[in-house]
């Protein structure tokens, strides 16, 4: 009678002394999906395997890898054609020209008009920010969310401000966004 002899799944050792993982999603500061990385023992072990975004690099595993890759790089290449589609219909709204400091044209931007409550100086009451921008090019049927919306601070006056919209894989594009006064309807 034969003994069946049970080994346990040793996990390679790297050569700083940490565990080697394969990385099954994208993890920031880490890597990319698919590649083999080397972290500490508690880290992969609490947090990495645990949570889906590791496996142990086993020759089945590597093989459903393969494939799994195959088909994220299809989905990726899929999305950044969606995401030029959208910079490109981003581009085909009405345009408003900024007029430079010497006369010519210093700017041709696509852009969007944001109401808001402000004073007779032009100074709102609150302040428009990635989300409102956002909320706007939504109504337009442009789906751009809040964080790829790149301001460096909140907008907090009327005037006319160039955006820059970060839509993901290195893809972006401005628009000019005109924060206007709300106007109230006189009180009889």
């Amino acid at each position: 009678m034969v003994d069946k002899i049970k080994h346990r799944n040793q996990v390679r050792k790297g050569s700083h002394g940490g565990m080697q993982l394969v990385l099954t999603e994208d993890v920031p500061n880490l890597g990319k999906q698919g590649e083999l990385v080397e972290v500490k023992a508690g880290y992969g072990r609490n947090y990495l395997l645990p949570n889906g975004k590791a496996t142990v690099p086993s020759a089945h595993n590597l093989r459903l890898l393969d494939r799994y890759k195959m088909r994220v790089s299809q989905a990726r290449e899929a999305r950044i054609a969606d995401l030029k589609v959208l910079a490109e219909q981003i581009q085909r709204l009405p345009r408003v020209d900024i007029p430079g400091a010497d006369g010519k044209k210093a700017y041709d931007l696509p852009s969007i008009t944001i109401q808001s409550n402000a004073n007779d100086e032009g100074h709102l009451y609150g302040s428009v920010g990635a989300p409102e921008i956002s909320k706007m090019l939504f109504g337009k049927n442009l789906r751009v969310d809040p964080d790829m919306v790149k301001l460096t601070g909140q907008i907090k006056e009327c005037a006319l401000y160039e955006v820059e919209l970060q839509l993901g894989y290195e893809i972006a594009t401005k628009i000019a966004v005109a924060v206007v006064p709300l106007k109230q309807t006189e009180k009889k």
